[in-house]
């Protein structure tokens, strides 16, 4: 991971520097051409004018004008030759071609009215155009300036640019080069302990933690993988309760029989009375085992990814009245007033089973831990999102120490209350289990003695995550 750091850097340091460096000496070899033409043409234009007025096209003839053409040429290093309108050479400053003839593709559009583009010659570093002789008054052609010039001392300062940005590149890289040096292993080097915790982790070593001191995001991620150890450790806690409990949950009821039947066994007259009563009592702890064996099932399915999800849309109004109808018996014993309230039709993408199953724990729970001559009331509402159900009862409250747990498997309470309503304290962690397969939240609201209320909330559409 360092080595890929470093070629990061390197790639988004060098790389961006180089590529600068090349468009800024190419900017300026090409402006610095662009001003030598203009001001080439510039001179062109007005020894154009100067030519026109006399007669130096015709005979040749003219000290000031050659002064003017010789110091032209001198100065911007370059060569000048003055063609009349038939095409012979006028003047060249070489003195190499007077009195011959130039017939060139530039010489003739030029004499046809048209101005050809310069040319920059790279390889001989010369400058090349023609500019037209133009009289002042007929506008016509009278013959062409054509120019040659140097570019060398472009290139020259371009080299010696070239020369001091390669320097700058070169001390600059070695710079980013040495931070990013630096950097990664800085950057790496937290990265590397937390590696190591994680192998200690996948080795069963829970106790450490990491401790790293850097940069902010640096120490988000050991303050975050400090709390990742620590949900584990509250996880295997609670793996390690849940085995211990459901051991005890299940052994109970077996202790249970087995000292009914033995007190049955040691008496050898035993009336049919007592037989009655302990067959009952056995007959009572038997189905307190197989209904902690039916919610562990449960539980155990729940635990399964959502792709066992039976989701078809559902009337969630019908459904909450199925349920109401088939818990008014265990209610009316308690002489318990159920209340129903619905706002509005609702039908929602929902696993019917799954929902019946967490809706009648909550309703259930608000009967078996109500006070005689209670109530519990169920209302329904809904949402462009979500619909949303509140169980309330008048029962006995949960304390407020205790809210926080109450959705823990096996957590009761009162342990002696619930054994003697029949729970067997998976019922709210299914509850809870079947609301967030269908991606949605409860909460519970409580005081000790003034009852309590569950608000749930589930989205019209299911999702699959």
């Amino acid at each position: 991971m360092r080595i890929y750091l470093l070629l990061v850097y390197i790639v988004l340091g060098v790389v961006p520097l180089l590529f600068f460096s090349l468009v800024v000496l190419n900017t300026y070899e090409e402006n610095a051409i662009t001003n030598k033409v203009t001001t080439l043409q510039n001179q062109g234009s007005i020894l154009s004018n100067k030519l026109d007025a006399s007669l130096y096209l015709t005979t040749g003839d003219d000290a000031e004008i050659d002064e003017e053409i010789s110091r032209l040429a001198d100065i911007y290093n370059g060569r000048i030759i003055i063609v009349n309108g038939n095409m012979n050479i006028v003047k060249d400053t070489y003195s190499l071609e007077e009195g011959k003839y130039l017939v060139s593709a530039d010489v003739i559009q030029c004499l046809k009215g048209t101005t050809p583009t310069p040319v920059h010659d790279r390889n001989t570093h010369y400058l090349k155009f023609a500019y037209p002789i133009t009289h002042n008054e007929t506008k016509d052609i009278m013959g062409v300036i054509v120019m040659s010039f140097s570019t060398k001392d472009i290139q020259s300062i371009r080299e010696s640019l070239n020369q001091r940005a390669a320097v700058f590149v070169v001390t600059l890289a070695i710079l980013i080069i040495s931070f990013a040096i630096y950097f990664s292993g800085t950057l790496t080097k937290p990265l590397t302990s937390i590696v190591n915790s994680i192998d200690r982790i996948t080795d069963g070593y829970l106790e450490g933690e990491v401790s790293i001191k850097g940069y902010n995001e640096i120490e988000k991620i050991s303050d975050s993988f400090n709390h990742m150890i620590n949900q584990m450790k509250k996880l295997e806690s609670s793996r390690q309760e849940f085995v211990s409990n459901v051991s005890h949950e299940l052994k109970t009821p077996i202790t249970s029989i087995k000292v009914l039947a033995d007190s049955l066994l040691m008496q050898e007259d035993a009336p049919v009375e007592l037989y009655r009563e302990f067959l009952t009592d056995i007959t009572d702890e038997i189905e307190r085992e197989n209904k902690i064996i039916n919610d562990l099932l449960s539980l155990v399915k729940l635990d399964k990814t959502a792709g066992d999800m039976n989701i078809t849309a559902i009337n969630i109004n019908e459904l909450l009245e199925l349920i109401l109808k088939r818990l008014r018996p265990i209610a009316q014993k308690q002489n318990i007033e159920m209340i129903y309230e619905s706002f509005r039709p609702v039908v929602a993408e929902v696993d019917e089973v799954k929902i019946s199953l967490a809706v009648s724990n909550l309703i259930e729970n608000a009967i078996k831990y109500n006070t005689e001559d209670g109530w519990v009331r169920v209302s329904l509402n809904a949402d462009h999102k979500y619909f949303f159900i509140k169980v309330s009862d008048s029962g006995i409250g949960i304390p407020e120490a205790a809210l926080d747990s109450i959705f823990e498997r096996f957590y009761r309470v009162d342990k002696a209350r619930s054994r003697g309503t029949g729970g067997t304290g998976l019922g709210l962690a299914i509850t809870k289990n079947v609301i967030l397969m269908h991606h949605g939240a409860v909460k519970v609201y409580s005081k000790e003695g003034e009852g309590t209320t569950f608000n749930v909330r589930i989205p019209l559409n299911y999702v699959a995550y």
